[in-house]
Formats: C-alpha cells, structure tokens, sequence
C-alpha cells in the first residue's frame, strides 16, 4: 500500500534528477536566424514551414504559433506562407544595450500533436549612433614640472552601438605637446590618455585649448568631439596614493539605499592646500552615477539606489583622488553583488484546453512553463498539483510542462475541476507561486434512461371513452443537454398477432399513456405492452404479460413481478446486466 502510495505521489511531482541538474530538455532546436537592427515591421526572417518540413496546410492544421519572452510580441509566423516575420521594427540598443551578441529566445508550439521547438534571433547592429562626450568641455590641470611621457586620462566618449561600430579610437588636433593613446579597460570601454610629449612653461603658456575626437568602427566611421582645456599650474611634487590598487567588495542584492559598500583612503605626502584630497567617482557609467555615490571628504562609498543581482551581477569603476594641486590618484573598486532568493517562480500558461470530453484518458489539458530569475538552487524550482484530482504533470522541453488527464473522467460524478499548479524554488527560505486552472468537462452519451420504476399494472376501466389518458410514465438520464432528452415509444410486441399499439399510444415527449378505442374484457383479456425510453444512441426495453379485466375501478398503477421477461441492449452498453435493462424499461398490465 505504502509502495503504491509513492508511486502515485512520483506521477504527480515533475522534478526528477535531471531537472535539478539544470538538463535543458529534449525539444527540437531551429535555427539560428540573423538580421540587422531597424528592419521594417513585415520584414522576411526565415521560412519556418521549410525548416519545420511541413507544407503550407500543416502549419495551420497542426496548430503552429510563435512563444515569445516577456509581454512583448516582436515576431510572427505567418501560417499561409510558412514565413517568419518581424511584428515590429527591432531596437537593437533598446532589447540589449551593451549585451552583444543580441539575442531574442522564443519557441514554435505546435498544439496538434504537442510539439515545442527553441529557437533564437540574433539581432545585428548597425552603426547608427554616434559617439558622444557627456560633457562640452573638460578642464585637466597638470603641474608645469610634470616630466616627459607622464599619461592623462580624460573621460571617454559614449556610443550605443556594440562591436566595431563602438569607439574604437581617439584623435587629438596638432599641438607640440601632446599626443594621445587609445587604451581599453576591463569591460571592453575604450577611453583616452594624454601624453606629455615636450615640458610645458606656465608662465609662457599658461592654458593649452585642444579638440579631442572619438571614432567608431563603421564604415563610414561616425565621431563626436570634446573641448579640452589644459591648466598649466604650479609645482605639486606628490600624487595622491590609494592605500589598495584594487578594493574587492561583496555584497547581498537585498542591501538598502545608504548601506556602505567601502570605504576608500588615499594619502597625500605634500602638506598644505596640496595634501587635501577629494575623491570622486572616474568616468562612473550611467548605470553606475545612479547606483553608487562617493562622500568627497571621507572617501564612503555608499549605495544610491537598491540593487537587484538578476539585472546586474557586478559594477566596476575607478576612483579618482584629487589633491588641492590639482595632482591625482586611482584606484578600482570591483562590487560583486550576492543573491538572495527574493524572486518567487513564475507560471505562465501557453495553452489550455476546456472543456475536455469525459472519456479522453490522457489528454494534454494546458501547456504551461515555470521560470525563476534567481541563481542557483534559487532559481531551481518543482511544478506539482493537489493529490485528489485525476491529473498527472509531465514535463517537455526546458522549463515546459503539461496538464494531462491521468484517465478518463466522469461528468456525471465531476463537471468541473480546480487545479492549482504549486511552482516552489529551492531556495532557503523557499519561495513559491500558485497557478489556478479551471478544468470543465464536456458530456458524452455514456448513460441510458432509468425508470422510476421497473414494472407497473395499469387497472383500466372497459368500455372506457376513445383518446382517454389512463397514465404517464417518467425516465431520466444522468447525461446532459442533448444526451439527457428521453424519448418514449412503444415496443414491437413478443407475439406479433397481438398490435398494442393499435390499443394504445404514448407521448414521445412527457411520457402519457392514452387509450386509442374503448376496452372490451369479453373480447380481449391480455395483451403485453412494453414500453422504451431512448436518449441518443442508448434505450432499453422488456417484455411482460398484460392481463385486461372487467368491471374494475378507476386506473393506477401497482408492482407485479415480471414474467417472461425479453431483455434488449442496445448503443454502447450491450453488456450491461441483466438488471440495466429491467431499470430502462417497463411493462403495462392493464386491467
């Protein structure tokens, strides 16, 4: 028993071992497909019905559609042609930013029979923004005495587009004392370096005014330029010096606006206004001028805004420390964020199928697919439903599932079921989501028509008055709508010489008995008259011995037992027992 328990219980959870492993599933991969940024809406992408080997007529038969992520449609299937299209003109820089390459996830469902396919569109750039500097004009102050090949960094520029088509150098305008270099940093942004090429007098020349110039890769290039004014000071011997090159922090996604990330410390040798350090942040991102803030006088570092690690994992920038001579100093600070679980999984239902008919076993109810943005075990989560319902899940490609009947279902003992789809992580403490789907279920013509009674005597007056309605009779049927509509009629006779319904007839409708001629005892005593109710394809009927006497009073019924009883089945039940057929059908004996 306790075996047989577990087995159940296994039928019903999806998680498996493979699914813990992260196994990204069995569904058949297309593609992938390519096409550049700021197409036209309509756009040809690729022939799916080609890809799919299935003619133009399959496509729509099988049901095919197109499941893209998130709230947004930005593709097509067109099912006449089989061709995949762009619903709307695509942003490479609005879907991906920085993210390179640029792709788009989506599925082909088809419903009929159940199939998903992954695939992805690799969304192209084109060189379509230009570099651009966040400030007109920069001031960079360096001492007269600075010696020979002393490197200035200077802020750099920013272009939307990735790849080649990003900054990929900078140019300086003539002048015979520096000269500029190109350098790259950790994340791929390339900014500018001032080289001192030949000593500078400030008492010659006391402010040098330059045009530095980014270039992207395009072709052709695209640029944007910054004004540079030079301030030639006095003598300050000593740059301020970061205690640490590099400063490594770790903290949790859940930390709230104003928690101190670090705190950084630069000293300065020199003495007076010239020792006075300020720090600021160098050449932050935008992202990162809005997340963190450094205090100027303490060197805090300190969080603007709260951070969520499924949208960034880790920020990386330098601090500059000034002293009051205009000299300065960096440092790296490398933020990593830790996650926590604060997402709960997602359901999200493809497909759905209601009402199902009653004796479909195994039918596919929904379609639908769980999702966690957490990572790790956070992210990692088991669909299952209640015990007491007869529905199994069952899971298809990555992170898909189904809803199907785990037999065949009974509409006369349910018509409607709740299942609630439990998504639950594995995070500590665990997070879940409940999915509720109303699952209706449609009638087939399973049941035959019941009698309220097996056998009746009917006591009938003789020489009784033509069309006289001497009684009703009355089945149901637990079917419904159209299957539940009883019909009653009269029955062929097990004797052909004898003709009931030359004596009597029935209303097909309500069931009421009626006498067709004045009742003679002396000339006839006994008769059989069967009577059956059909509903659909299903009826019953049965035979017994009818026996008319005279002089009796007014009609009603009372049981007799049956004699001679000649049972037919007939429609689906034709193995029904012998009791089925007594309850579906009736006999008279009229007196």
């Amino acid at each position: 028993m306790e075996r047989g328990q577990m087995r159940h219980r296994r039928q019903r959870q999806v998680l498996v071992f493979f699914v813990l492993l992260g196994m990204s599933g069995a569904g058949t991969e297309l593609g992938p497909y390519s096409m550049v940024e700021e197409m036209e809406r309509g756009s040809f992408v690729a022939d799916l019905g080609k890809d799919l080997e299935l003619g133009l007529t399959e496509l729509s038969s099988h049901g095919a559609r197109i499941i893209s992520q998130g709230n947004k449609e930005p593709l097509q299937l067109k099912v006449q042609t089989g061709d995949l299209l762009i619903n709307e003109k695509l942003d490479r820089e609005e879907l991906c930013g920085p993210t390179e390459p640029c792709v788009l996830h989506f599925q082909v469902l088809m419903e009929k029979p159940l199939e998903i396919f992954q695939a992805e569109l690799r969304v192209r750039d084109i060189n379509d923004h230009s570099p651009v500097f966040t400030e007109r004009e920069t001031i960079l102050k360096i001492p007269e005495n600075s010696p020979l090949g002393n490197a200035f960094p200077l802020n750099n520029a920013v272009d939307l587009d990735v790849g080649t088509n990003n900054v990929q150098n900078y140019k300086i305008s003539p002048n015979p004392h520096f000269r500029v270099l190109t350098r790259e940093r950790s994340d791929g942004r390339k900014y500018p370096e001032l080289v001192l090429d030949k000593e500078l007098d400030r008492e010659r020349e006391p402010e040098l005014r330059l045009t530095l110039t980014a270039l992207d890769g395009g072709s052709p290039p695209r640029s944007g330029t910054v004004q540079v004014c030079v301030e030639v000071v006095d003598t300050n011997d000593n740059a301020p010096e970061f205690q640490q090159p590099l400063y490594r922090v770790q903290i949790p996604e859940s930390s709230p606006t104003g928690s101190l990330v670090v705190t950084v410390s630069a000293r300065d040798l020199d003495s007076g206004v010239n020792s006075k350090i300020s720090y600021t942040l160098f050449q932050p991102s935008e992202e990162i001028s809005k997340t963190l803030e450094v205090n100027s006088m303490t060197g805090e570092i300190r969080l603007r805004k709260p951070v969520d690690f499924e949208t960034v994992q880790s920020y990386e920038v330098d601090i500059k420390a000034t002293d009051g001579g205009g000299l300065s100093g960096k440092c790296t600070l490398l933020l990593q964020l830790v996650d926590v679980n604060d997402n709960p999984p997602e359901v999200t239902t493809s497909a759905l199928t209601s009402p199902i008919p009653e004796n479909s076993p195994e039918t596919v109810v929904a379609v639908f697919s769980v999702s966690d943005p957490d990572s790790g075990n956070n992210g990692k989560t088991i669909p299952s439903i209640q015990e007491d319902i007869p529905f199994l899940l069952k899971p298809s490609v990555k992170n898909f599932y189904t809803l199907v009947t785990e037999r065949a279902l009974d509409r006369e003992a349910r018509s409607e079921y709740n299942v609630t789809i439990t998504a639950t992580d594995l995070g500590t403490p665990a997070l879940k989501t409940q999915h509720h789907v109303t699952v209706r279920v449609s009638d087939v013509n399973d049941n035959a028509p019941a009698f309220t009674r097996a056998v009746y005597t009917l006591l009938v007056r003789e020489n009784n008055r033509p069309a006289l309605h001497i009684g009703s009779v009355s089945a149901t049927d637990a079917d419904a709508g159209a299957n539940a509509q009883v019909t009653y009629s009269l029955l062929p006779p097990p004797d052909p010489r004898l003709a009931p319904a030359a004596l009597v007839s029935v209303n097909a409708d309500r069931g009421r008995l009626f006498a067709l001629r004045s009742l003679d005892y002396e000339a006839l005593r006994a008769f059989e008259l069967r009577v059956g109710a059909g509903a659909g394809t299903l009826s019953r009927s049965c035979g017994y011995e009818v026996c008319l006497t005279g002089g009796s009073g007014a009609g009603e019924f009372q049981f007799l037992k049956p004699i001679v009883p000649d049972i037919q089945a007939q429609g689906p039940k034709k193995n029904s027992e012998e009791h089925s057929a007594f309850r579906n059908s009736f006999g008279f004996n009229i007196q």
